[in-house]
């Protein structure tokens, strides 16, 4: 076999590979994010036309970001089932034509935002004085999107193989670099001159460049993953079509959240600039205090896969139904910390006692459903795995869509902003027991169908 199949998942314990692989996961986001609030603090130094103007972009690169996240989706689920099927040559070619596929998109909205980049930021409201700073960033981050692209991609095809390691290390290597070079391009030093907001630009592309020769590397001399033959156009739309069965679906159920949450702030700040400024700084919280749970969600895609492709349906069920009850038992822990310490939290950030009011409300309230919450992640990256979008999109779609913004609608009007920041619990656990009992009645379904694990095969030559 080759290194692709080195750590395979359908064999050795089952809590072991979970634990193995989200510890590394969880740290590589922390890193992530920390690098994230990093960026805001120094383009923040510049001046506040500055700061809003990196404030305006977030939408659009968000949006980007999902599409990314929704195409890394597709492309584990499959990989991960090829190598669960222990078909060397199946996963050469979908992860050669993943690369290829998000190569042709990336391109494609980089023109696609350039030749757009001014109409789309003036309908978000971007005046003359943030409108040449929203240029200088955009112009550059557009052009360097394929280094974001590709790289996010071909690190889920890595993911695939049970290999997330390696992945985490180049996503702590990119923050920690990015995080040198935003002060050095954004200030100047020496000889280097100082480049404003174009620097923050210019560092991301700069980093993200070398992750993507990384990632290259990677997949061609460590895992020989990459194919070397030209293939048939039948062959790599037919790999096309099963990546985007999953990528498309995820891209548009991870759209929607931000889209939702907007509404929120929108409603939050009919109650005051108070409950806004809360709502950011609780949500800054929250993203960290999350780690765990986003770290379960993208390593539970490769395990389920590489056991659905091997017939493993008992492996499955036992990693979910884990993960599940993990999920629960650490909201304990999160509820009990943040609760008791929401004031001094709040404290950190600001010393308005109107926003520390609301900070406190929201993390009294609102991590009571964290685990629910996890649970839904969990689920939902399961489901992509086993190659079934639509159960994931409806519980997305369920979450935000039909229970969230009802409820915080009616929640702002008869309990104010208290009723807003119930309506994220509301949502939480009633959907948590709809992706629960969903998980389990399909596996059930399924193992019915097939009850013997499907035994390790050596390599079959098939298309794709």
């Amino acid at each position: 076999m080759s290194r692709s199949f080195d750590s395979m998942l359908t064999e050795g314990p089952v809590s072991t590979h979970l634990i193995k692989m989200t510890v590394p996961m969880a740290l590589a986001l922390s890193a992530t994010m920390a690098f994230n609030l990093a960026d805001t603090y120094f383009v923040g130094q510049l001046g506040d036309a500055q700061l809003t103007a990196l404030s305006f972009t977030f939408p659009p690169i968000m949006l980007l970001i999902s599409l990314t996240i929704g195409i890394g989706a597709g492309t584990s689920s499959v990989i991960a089932r090829a190598i669960g099927e222990r078909n060397e040559r199946k996963v050469r070619h979908l992860t050669t034509d993943s690369l290829l596929l998000s190569t042709l998109l990336s391109l494609f909205f980089t023109a696609l935002g350039l030749f757009t980049l001014e109409p789309v930021f003036r309908m978000l409201g971007a005046d003359d004085t943030t409108m040449p700073y929203i240029k200088e960033f955009m112009i550059i981050w557009y052009l360097g999107f394929i280094t974001v692209m590709v790289p996010m991609v071909g690190m889920a095809a890595l993911r695939a193989t049970g290999d997330v390691k390696t992945p985490a290390t180049i996503m702590v290597g990119v923050a920690i670099a990015n995080m040198f070079l935003d002060p050095l391009l954004i200030f100047g030093l020496g000889p280097i001159p100082a480049l404003g907001i174009e620097g923050a630009a210019l560092a991301t592309l700069i980093t993200r460049g070398v992750s993507l020769i990384w990632v290259f590397y990677l997949l061609s001399a460590k895992h020989h993953m990459l194919r070397h033959s030209l293939p048939s156009l039948g062959d790599v739309a037919a790999n096309w079509r099963a990546i985007l069965h999953v990528g498309l679906p995820a891209s548009a159920t991870n759209m929607i959240i931000p889209l939702c949450i907007s509404v929120a702030v929108a409603l939050l700040a009919t109650h005051g600039n108070d409950a806004v400024a809360a709502h950011g700084v609780a949500s800054r919280v929250e993203s960290m205090s999350l780690v765990i749970f986003y770290a379960m969600s993208a390593i539970i895609g490769p395990f389920v896969g590489q056991n659905f492709g091997a017939g493993r349906f008992d492996r499955i069920r036992e990693s979910l139904i884990g993960s599940f009850l993990f999920c629960l038992g650490f909201t304990v822990l999160l509820a009990l910390a943040l609760g008791f310490g929401a004031d001094w939290t709040a404290r950190r950030f600001t010393e308005d006692e109107a926003i520390i009011h609301w900070v406190v409300v929201y993390l009294t309230l609102v991590p009571l459903s964290y685990g629910c919450h996890g649970i839904i992640m969990v689920a939902n990256a399961a489901f992509n795995a086993l190659g079934r979008p639509f159960p994931a999109t409806v519980i997305s779609t369920m979450r935000m869509v039909v229970v969230y913004t009802p409820a915080i609608l009616i929640g702002s009007k008869f309990f104010g902003v208290t009723g807003i920041f119930v309506a994220t619990t509301i949502a939480n656990v009633s959907v948590s027991i709809v992706a629960w009992l969903w998980v389990v009645y399909f596996l059930r379904r399924r193992q019915e169908d097939n009850p013997e694990p499907t035994a390790p095969t050596d390599t079959v030559p098939e298309a794709g």
